[in-house]
């Protein structure tokens, strides 16, 4: 980890640069130019479906790249190490969602109630949770890749969740969020956006990786097809970024101290969420290189569906759709962090067993 500034990509080393510039750059947008925010704050699939054509575009451009990594022929190894898959999935659907609920009503109904009001406090809560609701698809192997993860037990993990995604998604947000906000949740909307942002694109993905890998080989599709996207994905993150915080200009200019308010809890549920995966990890003594992506996912956040679902649940301008986008602003340096402390500790858990050798 020492080389860990040469070993991540500029987008990843410095993506809480790119959108903390993202959001000045929409800020300034949305005040300049209001006719032009407006435009395309009112473009929408319905009249008050709440689902904003341009960054429903902008986000499927982001995820299906992300689905293109996953290959679920991979699931069928999931028997030979089983422990580090059940603590991870635990933790995922079973603590995160609900640790998020508990800091987010801890947090903002109570301790910053007197500068959010309750209103506002109902949304962040709402955002919060909607955050915690998915785990990492995409962004987590590159920081298996930095805590010398086993890139392979990585692919499994983020492949199981996906497919528990498709089903557990809509009814544990339906449920929190109705629970610990009290802001109503349209189920309808919540299964639209699966549909339109993790059914589809992973299908999508799926087919493709199937189709392209059979035709020209993984090697090929890993190394030429898949990076061919990168840059598509960071410009489709920054500009969804840029347009959703011109929708919340003025929100954001008269409330820039929310901004601070609603990383507090984010950053304690991560922490919280990883310590405790890691800890199971441990206990259970399972092999550092499956304990560290384990960790990771456990920590970090499926963002693009997180900001599309608070979007289409409560508009591009509410207080929800900004707790997902700080959640963006703080992931890399704390999952940076988290990744440091992984490797650090390496030598807390067992060696992994040797290869056999060869006969």
């Amino acid at each position: 980890m020492n080389d860990t500034g040469k070993r991540m990509g500029v987008f990843e080393r410095y993506l809480s640069v790119w959108v903390a510039v993202s959001m000045v750059l929409g800020v300034v947008v949305g005040r300049a130019l209001p006719g032009v925010a407006g435009l395309l704050r009112g473009m929408e699939f319905g009249q008050g479906s709440q689902i904003n054509i341009p960054i429903a575009a902008l986000i499927w451009l982001m995820i299906y790249p992300m689905m293109l990594k996953v290959d679920f022929a991979s699931i069928k190894h999931v028997g030979t190490r089983p422990a580090g898959l059940f603590v991870t999935l635990f933790v995922n659907w079973l603590v995160k969602p609900f640790s998020m609920a508990f800091f987010g009503w801890l947090f903002f109904r109570y301790g910053f109630a007197p500068w959010i009001g309750a209103q506002l406090a109902s949304e962040y809560i709402a955002g919060v949770i909607i955050l915690a609701a998915a785990p990492c698809t995409a962004m987590v192997f590159v920081w298996s890749y930095l805590a010398d993860g086993d890139p392979a037990y990585t692919l499994v993990q983020v492949s199981i969740n996906d497919l528990i995604m498709l089903v557990a998604f809509a009814p544990v947000v339906k449920l929190l969020v109705s629970g610990a906000s009290g802001l109503e949740v349209p189920f309808r909307v919540l299964l639209y956006s699966v549909a339109i942002f993790v059914v589809i694109p992973l299908a999508a993905g799926s087919v493709s990786r199937r189709l392209l890998v059979r035709r020209r080989g993984v090697q090929w599709f890993d190394t030429r097809f898949v990076p061919t996207f990168a840059p598509i994905t960071v410009l489709a993150l920054l500009a969804t970024l840029v347009m959703i915080f011109a929708f919340q200009a003025e929100n954001i200019t008269s409330r820039w101290f929310h901004v601070l308010l609603i990383a507090v809890p984010i950053l304690i549920q991560v922490y919280f969420n990883s310590s405790l995966t890691y800890g199971l990890m441990r206990l259970f003594r399972v092999d550092y290189a499956v304990a560290a992506p384990g960790a990771l996912i456990g920590a970090s956040n499926f963002f693009e569906l997180a900001v599309a679902t608070a979007i289409a649940l409560y508009g591009p301008g509410s207080g929800a759709a900004l707790a997902t986008v700080v959640g963006v602003l703080v992931e890399v340096p704390v999952m940076l962090s988290v990744c440091r402390v992984c490797v650090a500790t390496r030598h807390w858990f067992p060696p992994a067993p040797a290869a056999p050798a060869p006969s």
